[in-house]
């Protein structure tokens, strides 16, 4: 069975960090394209970073450019997102996605991605 499950979420005041971590299993996803999306309350999911099968190349949603860093180990089929100067509106359940048919390209719809997560909460407060 093949599956992708978050960790690391958790209540956190503005200005805080987190990281956080998926961990595949059922197969490896060191060929494939990684990304990361969050559903706040209320609003639809949106992209937030995406990742290369080497790691070579991110993309980032202009909301979260140079406060969040998404990377992977590929050894452990291990992807993170780390997020630094965490705001209110990061506020989310956040998704790790896996895209099978993507290796190279950096994949930013949803649609695009074959495996999900169940997701992980993170809560900022002001």
């Amino acid at each position: 069975q093949v599956r992708l499950v978050e960790s690391g979420g958790g209540l956190m005041q503005a200005g805080g960090s987190l990281r956080l971590s998926c961990a595949g299993s059922g197969r490896t996803f060191g060929n494939n394209g990684m990304g990361w999306f969050r559903q706040a309350p209320g609003k639809e999911r949106e992209f937030v970073a995406a990742i290369t099968w080497s790691g070579g190349n991110q993309y980032y949603a202009d909301s979260v450019k140079g406060r969040f860093t998404i990377s992977r180990d590929n050894s452990k089929n291990m992807v993170y997102l780390q997020m630094n100067s965490l705001k209110p509106e990061d506020t989310a359940v956040y998704y790790c996605a896996a895209s099978i048919r993507y290796s190279d390209y950096l994949p930013r719809n949803g649609y695009e991605y074959d495996y999900w997560g169940q997701g992980t909460q993170v809560t900022v407060s002001s």
